[in-house]
Formats: C-alpha cells, sequence, structure tokens
C-alpha cells in the first residue's frame, strides 16, 4: 500500500501578507494614501475635490524631486544633503540673472553650480571615498557660503521670476498641473534607467555588495560620480520649480525640503544601507508626506506639535515597514 504523501504546509496567511508588502510595497504606500485622503475627507468634508488634488500634485513635485535625488544616492548606501542648497543656488541665480541674459544662458548658469558640486560630491565619495553624509554637508555649506557672497553682489539689482518658470511652477492646464509636463519624463527615465538598464543594475550592485559588484566589474567611482551629478541636477530642477510655486526667492528657499525628501524616500521603502528600493515608492512617499502636512493643518495643531506628530508617523510607517521586510 503506498503512502499517501501529506500536504505541504501552508504559510500563515499573515506571513504571506508581510511577504506580499514586501515584495509589492506599492500596495500599503497605496493603501496608507488613501486612508489618510479618507480621514482628511472627514475632518473636511468637501476638501477633496480636483483643484485640491491638483495643489497637492503641484507641491509635492518639487519634493518628489529631491526624493529622486536621495533615492539615487541612498541606493547605493549614500546620501545627498546638499540638494538644498544647490536647488537654492539654481532658483537664486536664475531669478538675479534673467534681466541680465536670455533664457538659454541663465538656465545654463543656474544648473552650473549644480554640475560643479554634483562633481566635487562624487569625487570626494567615489575616489577619496569619503563619507557621503561628511562630503554632502561640506559641499552644501561651502555653497551656502558662496550663495550668501553672490547676493551681496546683486542685492541692488533686484530679482525676478520668468513667466515660464511661475507658468510651469502654478500654472494648470484643464485642470492638471503643467509641472507634470517636466516632472513625468523625468520620472519614467530615473524609473526605467534604475529597471532596464545595466547602469541600474550596477546602483543595485554596489549598494547590496560593493566587494561583489567590483569583482563583476562595476567600476565604483565612475557610477557614483554620475549618480552625485544626477542628483545635483534634479535639485537644481526642483529649484527651478519650487520658485515658481513660491514666486520668491531666499537663500534657504530649498532648505526646509532636505529632510523631508529623506523621509519620503524612506518611507517609500528605500533603505538608507543601499541595494533595495525604488523611485515610484518614494514617489508616493513624498505625495502621502504632503497629505499629512495638510491633515495635520486643517486639524489647527501648533505648529511644534505638528513637527512632532510629523515625525512620530515617519518613524512609525518607517518601522513598520522594516518589520514587513524582516519578517518577510
Amino acid at each position: 500500500m503506498s503512502e499517501i504523501a501529506s500536504p505541504l504546509p501552508q504559510p500563515h496567511l499573515g506571513r504571506r501578507l508581510r511577504r506580499l508588502m514586501a515584495d509589492q510595497p506599492i500596495i500599503p504606500l497605496m493603501v496608507l494614501l488613501i486612508l489618510l485622503c479618507a480621514v482628511l475627507q472627514l475632518l473636511s468634508p468637501g476638501i477633496i475635490n480636483p483643484l485640491w488634488v491638483a495643489n497637492t500634485i503641484k507641491f509635492a513635485i518639487p519634493l518628489a524631486l529631491l526624493a529622486g535625488a536621495q533615492t539615487l544616492t541612498m541606493l547605493t548606501g549614500g546620501l545627498d544633503l546638499s540638494v538644498g542648497t544647490v536647488g537654492t543656488m539654481a532658483a537664486f541665480i536664475m531669478a538675479t540673472q534673467i534681466g541680465h541674459h536670455d533664457p538659454a544662458t541663465t538656465l545654463a548658469l543656474s544648473l552650473l553650480p549644480a554640475v560643479l558640486i554634483g562633481l566635487a560630491n562624487g569625487v570626494g565619495v567615489g575616489i577619496f571615498r569619503v563619507h557621503p553624509l561628511i562630503m554632502t554637508l561640506g559641499t552644501g555649506l561651502v555653497g551656502s557660503g558662496i550663495l550668501q557672497v553672490y547676493q551681496r553682489t546683486v542685492i541692488a539689482s533686484g530679482s525676478e521670476i520668468p513667466p515660464f518658470i511661475v507658468w510651469l511652477g502654478t500654472g494648470l492646464t484643464y485642470g492638471v498641473p503643467n509641472a507634470l509636463l517636466l516632472f513625468v519624463p523625468i520620472a519614467a527615465l530615473i524609473i526605467f534607467v534604475l529597471r532596464r538598464t545595466g547602469f541600474g543594475r550596477q546602483v543595485y550592485a554596489i549598494g547590496d555588495n560593493e566587494k561583489a559588484s567590483r569583482l563583476s566589474g562595476s567600476t565604483y567611482w565612475q557610477v557614483i560620480l554620475a549618480l552625485y551629478v544626477a542628483s545635483s541636477l534634479l535639485a537644481a530642477i526642483a529649484g527651478l520649480l519650487y520658485v515658481g510655486v513660491i514666486r520668491t526667492p531666499s537663500l534657504t528657499l530649498l532648505e526646509p525640503l532636505v529632510l523631508p525628501s529623506v523621509a519620503a524616500t524612506i518611507i517609500g521603502g528605500t533603505s538608507i544601507f543601499g541595494g533595495r528600493g525604488s523611485y515610484a515608492t518614494a514617489i508616493l512617499g513624498a505625495l502621502i508626506l504632503r497629505v499629512l502636512t495638510t491633515l495635520l493643518t486643517v486639524l489647527q495643531m501648533p505648529e511644534g506639535l505638528r513637527q512632532g506628530l510629523f515625525g512620530l508617523v515617519i518613524l512609525l510607517v518607517t518601522a513598520i515597514y522594516l518589520r514587513i521586510i524582516e519578517d518577510s
């Protein structure tokens, strides 16, 4: 009489759910975003409407661009704290030079510091092996000092936000933010490069195991150099869009978005140790933070309590996601 093989034990439902969330982090993020919108609608009926959605996306795009910069560097175990200074410099130079040069020249001048700082970060991290936190903090401080000196030389000439930048930053076409015309191609390019190209595979390989990636033929310093230049250019574009939204250049324009950009990237599931994450989920992380900001504003919380709750939610979401990853 032949033995009847006993069926293999099936994974517990909770474990399968955690595994699904670990493999598809976009699912819990979408659920969280929908829940936050539902709570916001309950607290302030009627607030969720096409105009609110458009404005939320409009303000989330600069943050999502900075999250893109953090995603690129974080995938290799790095971090870019100079993005606030780079974006601010681009916006300030654009606003103060547009009256003296044609738009193309002004755009080139505004992007030049981004390229130089990106190159400095890439050389420092990729060749001289300076820790990314120290390197990008240092270049950010140097850039901030240079910007203050530059501001004194142009203070008498004033500043002007080009109409096209305002149109791109704040305009709506049939209820759709004009900034999406720039953001969607950039986001699609980043996602494609990371998912479908050999360069993207090298980025993940370096973040996962640098020594193994070297043995497989990856050139570490070239990848790092390209990533930090790309990070700075994304920050510059974010600064140009954000000054179109705010319409007033300042010496600290993008600085308040630096830490939220890191938070959006981590909430999106990118590991700060490298080798794991995606830009698509970082975009969702930026949207979640914008909706959360609106929710706390509707609750009319004092600024101090609002910042505290903001940080607690970030820590809670991050802890939940990390637990999912560990248990999968």
